[in-house]
């Protein structure tokens, strides 16, 4: 199987995959909703929220980082500049003279 196939999913993949879970869990409360008693309800559904928030954080931590030091932010400017300037400050390269004369003991 070539990789050109599997590299890319369509949107709408990546986007039902993301509500799927969504819609099984409102359907599951739907139909179990009158079997609870009130209080497990209101513990369950709390319990439930703060699980959703949580698995939302990374993704609201991972928008805020890339405000800060995206691209386009003055961090992520100033951070592309000092990778321009250290590509120079590179090993220098292979000198046979210069190396041939360490060797001698000359340098």
């Amino acid at each position: 199987m070539s990789d050109e196939h599997t590299a890319s999913t369509p949107a709408w993949i990546e986007t039902s995959a993301l509500t799927a879970p969504a819609l099984l869990g409102a359907s599951a409360g739907l139909l179990l909703g009158d079997l609870m008693h009130r209080g497990a309800r209101r513990g369950v559904g709390i319990g439930l929220g703060v699980l959703g928030i949580a698995a939302l954080l990374p993704f609201a931590v991972g928008g805020v980082a890339w405000l800060v030091t995206g691209p386009k932010s003055r961090v992520g400017v100033r951070r592309k500049i000092q990778r321009i300037r250290d590509i120079g400050l590179g090993a220098p390269d292979f000198d046979e003279v210069d190396e041939e004369l360490r060797e001698q003991g000359l340098l």
